[in-house]
């Protein structure tokens, strides 16, 4: 192999295939919690009752807390590796190589499956590792890209690793 087309390899491998945040629905949890607590802080205040601002404060410490998590895990797919970063920092909290990646599932639940919205748990092939992507929007479709991209990578492993004779 020449450099050139070693170069070009390595540029292909790293190039950007898909990346996403958990979707804002992931959280709508934090947003039930954060309207009850308003709807609290509106009838103290209706009632003319003490302490009703720091119930507001409160649903907007929720609010604050549910977009400050949505940040906080970046999902990248690559020609060569799944991770997941950290949104602020950057730094890579877990990868998995793709030629690594055995099985990929979907977990949703009712209300997940409501906003469309699931969690891929990618399996290695080597070791016992688990990568949870939470929060994926459309989740099937994303786990078949994961899925054809490991396919490519595997694929491509093999044949430049002839079997020996």
């Amino acid at each position: 192999m020449t450099m050139l087309h070693l170069a070009e390899k390595t540029e292909q491998d790293h190039r950007m295939l898909w990346e996403a945040y958990p979707a804002w629905a992931q959280f709508s949890w934090l947003y039930l919690l954060s309207a009850v607590t308003a709807l609290r802080g509106v009838l103290l205040f209706r009632f003319g009752v003490d302490g009703w601002e720091m119930w507001i404060v409160g649903a907007g410490l929720l609010i604050a807390c549910a977009v400050t998590l949505r940040r906080w895990a970046h999902y990248e797919l690559t020609g060569d590796e799944l991770t997941v970063r950290n949104g602020y920092t950057g730094r890579e909290i877990q990868s998995i190589p793709l030629h690594d990646v055995s099985d990929i599932t979907v977990q949703q639940g009712i209300v997940a499956e409501y906003f469309g919205i699931g969690t891929l748990v990618i399996r290695s092939r080597t070791t016992d590792r688990l990568l949870f992507l939470r929060g994926v929007v459309d989740p099937e479709a994303t786990r078949l890209r994961i899925q054809a991209s490991a396919w490519r990578s595997h694929r491509t492993a093999a044949n430049s690793h002839p079997a020996p004779t």
